[in-house]
């Protein structure tokens, strides 16, 4: 059985973590406790993934990618494939979007208190401020569309069909 190598293991499973817990900030910010710094947490979480997904991308495009398991339908080899660019394009946009917004509003932008971030030079009432809110949101719900249908496969191929995809990416 060919295994995902260390570092896209680890990034795997660090992004989906941090992904998970951002989107839970996301959707629960509102019935969270008031004294918790949500939003600021929310944000430094979002640049953190974008960070690490250009990490990703950039460790995709110059290593050796470990190929699917051999005897899989053309279907799902273009369902995996789809689900997987999919994902570079919701780790990119959704923290992008984000950064965006919070460009526009009054608030500094920092990463864990720690240091400033610089804002895009926009104002709310530019356009792409009110396309990224709504992007934002559209994606975020799409993208956890998306890591159930993931989550499900992963499940499918180590239940079900009890292959080692699931195995290659636990290590």
């Amino acid at each position: 059985m060919e295994r995902y190598s260390l570092v896209a293991r680890t990034l795997h499973w660090v992004m989906a973590i941090l992904i998970l817990f951002n989107l839970w900030l996301g959707l629960g910010r509102e019935s969270l406790p008031g004294d918790w710094q949500v939003m600021p947490v929310h944000k430094s979480v979002g640049l953190t993934v974008l960070a690490l997904a250009v990490l990703r991308l950039v460790w995709r495009l110059t290593h050796r990618q470990t190929p699917l398991p051999e005897g899989l339908p053309a279907w799902e080899r273009l369902a995996a494939k789809v689900t997987h660019y999919s994902f570079y394009g919701f780790m990119l946009l959704v923290p992008l979007t984000g950064w965006i917004m919070s460009s526009a509003g009054r608030y500094p932008l920092n990463w864990f208190f720690l240091f400033d971030v610089p804002k895009f030079a926009v104002t709310k009432d530019d356009a792409i401020v009110g396309f990224s809110a709504e992007a934002h949101e559209i994606f975020a719900f799409a993208w956890i569309a998306l890591l159930i249908l993931h989550v499900a496969a992963a499940l499918r191929h180590h239940v079900i069909l009890k292959d080692d995809v699931l195995r290659r990416m636990l290590g």
